[in-house]
């Protein structure tokens, strides 16, 4: 399904839960939106959640926030795309991407405030992914970004993997794995 603009039917939210999506008509409020949603510490082992289990569950961690962002932003007619940044001795991050005038600006959850939202102001995907760059350090302060793959763009999984499933999507983390990464440093 390569459809610009998802519908309800298409995705096979509930009502309520796509009320919720529409809601979110801009990036901003999407961000605000997923800054809201409790962390996802994952208590009782990793998960991969979908859309509808970030909804009913309200808890996500980056790459369940990047689906959810990218789900409210292909509703209102943008494609639902993500960025895989890959660090070493520290946590890999994913986002969900957007474009402004030709310049990217990605939807980010995640604890530290640093790592979240970014303009739309980089004309490059390096750009952006470069604007992390500084702010990507581990407890050693040691700077940990080293690549970055994407955008990944979730019309090629149906929305029963990602958007309805009641079990973790781990294809759409497996498809971020296999993209070709390309070095930042």
């Amino acid at each position: 399904m390569r459809k610009r603009r998802a519908n309800r039917q298409d995705l096979g939210l509930l009502p309520a839960e796509f009320r919720i999506l529409q809601r979110l008509n801009t990036p901003l409020k999407i961000q605000e939106f997923v800054d809201a949603i409790p962390q996802n510490f994952e208590r009782d082992g990793q998960t991969c959640l979908s859309v509808r289990e970030v909804l009913r569950q309200k808890r996500a961690h980056c790459i369940e926030g990047a689906m959810l962002a990218a789900c409210a932003l292909w509703i209102h007619g943008e494609r639902p795309l993500l960025l895989d940044l890959k660090a070493e001795r520290d946590y890999d991050h994913v986002v969900a991407l957007f474009r402004r005038d030709g310049h990217w600006g990605a939807i980010s959850k995640t604890n530290p405030p640093l790592l979240r939202w970014r303009d739309p102001v980089y004309r490059s995907l390096r750009e952006l992914a470069m604007s992390w760059l500084h702010e990507y350090t581990n407890r050693r302060h040691q700077k940990t970004l080293r690549s970055y793959a994407g955008p990944l763009d979730l019309r090629r999984f149906d929305p029963s993997v990602w958007v309805t499933s009641t079990k973790n999507c781990w294809d759409v983390g497996f498809a971020l794995e296999d993209l070709k990464h390309i070095p930042l440093i």
